[in-house]
């Protein structure tokens, strides 16, 4: 959220809001992201200035087919989507590697959204974006490639589509292969447009951390397109920049809208100016250069807005910005009649590595210092069932409540680094008496995390400081969750209340 009068500073989107692209319909703006294995998926995003965004919902309720997606799967799943409005109808198309092309459509923003359709069966097929030619009527799909599935990449493939977007009709053609343009490598995320009498592609190259913006065009859809660079890092401290999406507002005004990849913060989402040069090609941000403050789009001035993270969960019921890990499965969470999260302490043999869990509820670790925090309530009166507070990746930490052996309950912090299987204490274990406490973690910059806890007689830290860290394409998630020891029946509860971010 920014409001810096008549100026706007970047990132807009200050979290992990991977691979973003953007459409307007009408004096409306909307931007979805990468979700990967998460659920629900596909985030939906709105503005009227391009500045403020507001979580209005998900299009992909589950990922399919279901059992692959019972377990979390961080490397699989919605990859860099594209968003268009055609035939009063919202696209949205996908990758996932290991499947093919999906896309899924619907008359509103807020849906509801048809199930996924397969436009494209194989592995190793991302990044793909169709256009319909209001010229020609004609449709089409470019797509990149995945190395890690299908032993290629940098290189886009072109084909012609069935207007009603569920089908190709043709074989496919490499349409611009990166290996031929000298210094470019890993050539990905195609964006796909008309203009000008141009087909142009706005696809990034170079890799996520170090790369850059190309720009591609052609007279003709399957080539041959000429490049060029425009925009790059330079002297800036916008890493990237990387893969985006080009808007332009009812005034006519063109803006550019991409992500730099932050570390354990994932990918942020940065707006940059974009003009069309008296040569034709698109010069973007401050003469190809990232800007860091900017004057604001010619829009009408919105109040400051940000995808929510606070939460009361009044009746039970969590915000839009809750995700899963995998596939919700049933009874995980519970409606009431009261306030507060009432989690299941689920049962798993990997209860002791949090990273395997799938019934971990999850938002976006926030890209700025902040202070979290959630009341904890532990029911369960199962021995070593236990529920906390957690920031997730490669490595992670926690901080919660656990039944004791003898009944008590108690104050637990524990971590794993990125190569241990299992989770170790990061302190020893205190008395919670009363089976409640306040958990907190002071995030300062480096992501470095400082966990504490309130039993009632103020806040006390605990442990050493903990570096979040990354997952596999995806940043640091907080975390809620509840488990249990396998074993037989059901295995009670816990009850969170008033999960609350506060600036630092």
């Amino acid at each position: 959220m920014t409001d810096d009068g008549p100026t706007y500073t970047n990132p807009v989107l200050n979290a992990d809001w991977s691979d973003p692209d953007v459409v307007r319909v009408g004096d409306d703006f909307y931007l979805t992201a990468s979700s990967f294995g998460r659920a629900p998926g596909l985030p939906l995003l709105h503005s009227r200035d391009l500045v403020n965004w507001t979580l209005v919902g998900h299009a992909l309720e589950r990922l399919e087919p279901e059992e692959e997606f019972a377990a979390p799967r961080h490397d699989r799943g919605v990859w860099a989507p594209s968003l268009r409005h055609h035939d009063d109808r919202f696209w949205i198309f996908w990758g996932d590697p290991d499947q093919g092309v999906f896309q899924v459509n619907a008359p509103e923003i807020r849906g509801p959204w048809s199930a996924p359709h397969l436009v494209k069966e194989g592995r190793g097929l991302i990044d793909p974006c169709p256009l319909w030619d209001d010229e020609t009527g004609e449709a089409y799909l470019v797509h990149a490639w995945a190395r890690s599935r299908s032993g290629t990449n940098n290189r886009l493939t072109g084909h012609r589509m069935h207007p009603d977007g569920t089908s190709l009709l043709d074989a496919g053609k490499v349409i611009v292969d990166g290996d031929r343009i000298p210094g470019w490598f890993t050539l990905e995320g195609p964006k796909l447009y008309r203009h000008d009498g141009w087909f142009w592609i706005l696809a990034p190259a170079g890799g996520v951390a170090t790369g850059w913006q190309g720009a591609l065009r052609s007279r003709g859809f399957f080539g041959p397109y000429e490049e060029r660079i425009v925009l790059e890092q330079r002297d800036t401290d916008v890493n990237g920049p990387h893969q985006g999406g080009w808007v332009r507002t009812g005034a006519g005004e063109d803006w550019f809208l991409h992500f730099q990849q932050r570390g354990a913060y994932g990918r942020v989402v940065h707006l940059q100016p974009m003009r069309w040069g008296a040569d034709g090609w698109p010069v973007i941000g401050d003469a190809g250069a990232p800007v860091a403050v900017h004057p604001r789009p010619a829009l009408p001035r919105q109040p400051p807005a940000a995808p929510a993270t606070d939460d009361a969960f009044p009746g039970g019921r969590f915000g839009r910005q809750w995700q899963w890990t995998a596939n919700p499965g049933t009874g995980w969470a519970t409606q009431h009649s009261g306030d507060g999260l009432r989690l299941a302490c689920v049962r798993s043999g990997d209860a002791h590595d949090l990273r395997r869990l799938p019934h971990v509820l999850t938002q976006r670790l926030p890209g700025a210092p902040c202070l979290v925090e959630v009341g904890l309530r532990l029911d369960s009166a199962e021995p070593r069932a236990r529920a906390g507070l957690a920031v997730l990746g490669d490595a992670f930490g926690w901080i919660g409540l656990e039944r004791g052996p003898g009944g008590d309950v108690r104050l637990v912090h524990r971590f794993a680094e990125t190569a241990a299987d299992r989770e170790r204490d990061a302190g020893p274990a205190r008395p919670a008496p009363e089976g409640h406490a306040r958990l907190r973690i002071e995030i300062g910059a480096g992501a470095r995390c400082r966990f504490g806890y309130d039993v009632g007689a103020g806040p006390v830290p605990s442990g050493p400081v903990f570096a979040a860290t990354p997952w596999r394409w995806v940043g640091a998630l907080l975390g809620l969750f509840a488990a249990a020891p396998e074993g037989p029946g059901a295995a009670g509860a816990a009850t969170f209340t008033h999960f609350r971010i506060t600036p630092c």
